[in-house]
């Protein structure tokens, strides 16, 4: 289905927005929601979301796949290179910008900004790994002791050098270059093959050639065991610090991975916004009613500066519509464009409408395209057949259901008695339903059937361009023979069909040349849009007696044979949507959670303790170990109620307030003073004296 109707490209481009790899897990792998109270939630998080990108840019999200990895090396034991400990710095930065730019969200009073509460920068992790690695080495002053053994290795080089230098110049004649070089590890000398036995040492390498040797000296050697025995020592300080560090990676692994899994909820709450921000999006509002009412909506994928918006409405007494119109009249982005449009809504997206009011739905059943297979030897009929049966099995009267070139792909007359038959079928249902056909007689029944009507699909005559325009309640036209004479077509073919088509009177009477005007039509006396011979029925091949629309003499429908695999559409019971219950608002929540109340706060199931109640915006203040965050009321769970926690009249000063400041408050109790309590802009107050 998603792929018919393109929302598979839809989701793309949203995967696309997203920075960490666990937001576009969960891109890929979402189904729309089928809980009132879900969706609400999250079709408000994207209205969050663009407001904050709409407002502060794009926020700063840090990519995580490399830190997953690394937690995991800390917490099983293994030591952390400098670059992974340089990934873990690099993420609590991230942090910690994140949390500036969520702050500053908090003066807009946005509930997404309020996420900042449940990270955590980790400043003193963070600080020790930015003071002891840099570039990817463990630093020189990570510790004093590596200071002191780094210093003594650079002297004993130098010393080495120096001591190669001074070789090289009392032995100038036996030298092959002049200059030391390192072999194996060794400072050497280049001495000619021939002054071997001149100068004290070790052959350590010689040339290509062979003439020349590369000896380290005898007065070299020492400083190499001398550099040796330090760079152990290095070696054993340097791991120290790495597993130092390691375990403090290790110690705050739940503080990180918390970090992880708050920015990947919030990466997936701004893709959404920036998928809204990039198509034009806006907040759908969302109904149960089963209604579906779009103004000036867009196909996402087109070109917004040459789509036409289109104007849609069902529901109520209009249950299904059937589409008419001509081949390239933009039927089937018609139907594409509103489920669409529904379908990204009840994902929780905003939809590519100027207003749009859009019911849930508990299914998107939809039968578009030719599916011919060879494979599966399947014909356009076959295809088409096969999945409609399938979307007669699956729907009920809460799906929306797409039927495009309704009975086509085979016989006109059986296929148009087809698609009939499937069109009652859904009216039985109770679902909303959209199809497109050709067939008049399809046409004549939606305007007979109940709660069934009729739209068209406008069209441009000069350019033979569709204009994307349905208008409901109206029939269209093929304008088979229309748009083929505009194309080129001989009159004289022209005539043939229409002669093939609806008798010689028709072509007799049918206007061609300078005579030809939009609505293509037929002489005096004909019937609108196409004559027939006299006594015909109207677009029926069959002559007087014949049944319409059936091949049969009257009464072959009861006796008609079916095969033996032959069966009805098996329909299932019973709402799939989840209606959510009725809101409460803040003065009730606020009753609710009183202070002093011990609450868990999801989804982490932190124990807090209310410091105020749910204020107008449904956010409250919770105090937990070591700070106090505000969070929105449906983040958060009663545990125990203050009742049951402490007495009557208990002073909350004692859990909330710092020493200091209740003996200020004590004092002022008894007389005057000049002592002042100071709190906090977030407490809601500056002083009290």
């Amino acid at each position: 289905m998603e792929k018919q109707i393109e929302f598979d490209k839809i989701k793309e481009a949203w995967s696309r927005l997203c920075v960490t790899g666990g937001a576009k897990e969960k891109v890929e792998s979402l189904s729309f929601y089928l809980s009132e109270s879900e969706l609400r939630k999250q079709m408000r998080d994207t209205t969050d979301g663009r407001e904050l990108i709409d407002k502060l840019g794009a926020p700063p999200l840090p990519e995580l796949e490399e830190l997953k990895e690394i937690v995991v090396a800390a917490e099983k034991g293994d030591c952390l290179t400098p670059y992974q400990l340089e990934r873990v710095e690099k993420m609590l930065v991230a942090v910690k910008r994140l949390q500036s730019y969520l702050e500053r969200g908090k003066m807009y009073e946005n509930p997404v900004a309020y996420y900042a509460e449940n990270l955590d920068g980790l400043e003193d992790l963070r600080g020790e790994i930015y003071r002891q690695i840099r570039g990817g080495e463990v630093d020189d002053y990570a510790s004093r002791e590596l200071g002191q053994i780094r210093g003594q290795m650079g002297k004993c080089e130098e010393q080495m050098k120096q001591k190669a230098e001074g070789i090289m110049r009392s032995c100038k004649e036996y030298m092959a270059d002049n200059y030391y070089t390192f072999r194996n590890g060794r400072l050497c000398v280049p001495v000619k093959k021939e002054y071997k036995l001149k100068v004290q040492g070790t052959v350590i390498d010689k040339s290509a050639t062979g003439n020349t040797l590369f000896m380290e000296p005898s007065g070299v050697s020492k400083y190499y065991e001398e550099m040796q025995l330090l760079k152990i020592s290095e070696e054993n300080e340097v791991y120290r610090i790495l597993y130092t560090l390691t375990a403090m990676v290790a110690e705050g692994a739940g503080i990180l991975k918390e970090n992880m899994a708050v920015i990947e909820k919030l990466d997936f709450i701004f893709s959404k916004g920036k998928l809204s921000a990039d198509l034009g999006g806006v907040e759908p509002s969302i109904n149960l009613e089963r209604r579906i009412v779009l103004k000036n909506a867009r196909h996402p994928l087109m070109d917004r500066n040459t789509n036409v918006p289109l104007q849609f409405k069902i529901g109520g007494e209009v249950q299904g519509i059937v589409i008419t119109g001509p081949n390239t009249g933009g039927k089937t982005v018609a139907l594409k464009t509103v489920m669409l449009n529904c379908l990204m809504a009840q994902c929780g997206l905003h939809v590519t409408c100027e207003e749009a009011d859009i019911c849930m739905n508990s299914a998107y059943l939809c039968d578009i395209g030719d599916g011919q297979s060879l494979t599966e030897n399947l014909s356009t009929f076959s295809a088409h057949i096969k999945n409609v049966l399938k979307v007669l099995q699956e729907v009920d009267k809460e799906s929306l259901v797409v039927l495009d070139e309704l009975g086509s792909g085979t016989d006109p007359v059986e296929g148009m008695g087809i698609a009939v038959a499937i069109l009652e079928e859904l009216k039985k249902s109770g679902c909303l339903f959209l199809a497109t056909t050709h067939y008049p007689e399809v046409k004549e029944y939606a305007e007979e059937a109940e709660h069934v009507v009729n739209a068209r699909m406008t069209f441009d005559k000069e350019t033979l361009c569709p204009t994307y325009q349905m208008i409901i309640g109206e029939a269209g036209e093929s304008c088979a023979f229309y748009i083929a004479g505009r194309l080129g077509m001989p009159e004289e073919m022209i005539r043939t069909a229409v002669r093939r088509a609806y008798g010689e009177s028709a072509a007799r009477n049918y206007l061609f040349g300078e005579r030809d005007v939009r609505d293509y039509r037929f002489g005096e006396g004909a019937v609108r849009n196409y004559l027939f011979g006299e006594g015909a029925v109207r677009n029926d091949p069959f002559g007087e007696g014949a049944v319409r629309n059936c091949p049969f003499e009257e009464g072959a429908a009861q006796s008609y044979q079916l095969g033996e695999n032959a069966g009805g559409p098996i329909r299932k019971e019973g709402s799939k949507i989840k209606r959510a219950k009725k809101g409460k608002d803040a003065s009730a929540l606020s009753d609710k959670y009183a202070v002093g109340d011990s609450v868990m706060v999801l989804p982490d199931k932190k124990i807090g303790i209310v410091c105020k109640p749910v204020n107008e915006k449904g956010v409250l203040r919770v105090q937990l170990p070591g700070k106090k965050i505000w969070i929105n009321h449906k983040r958060v769970r009663l545990h125990v109620a203050a009742a049951e926690l402490y007495p009557e009249d208990y002073d909350f000063s004692i859990i909330f307030d710092t020493v200091e400041n209740r003996k200020k408050r004590h004092v002022m109790e008894r007389k005057y003073t000049e002592e002042v309590i100071e709190y906090s802009q977030e407490e809601g107050c500056k002083c009290h004296k």
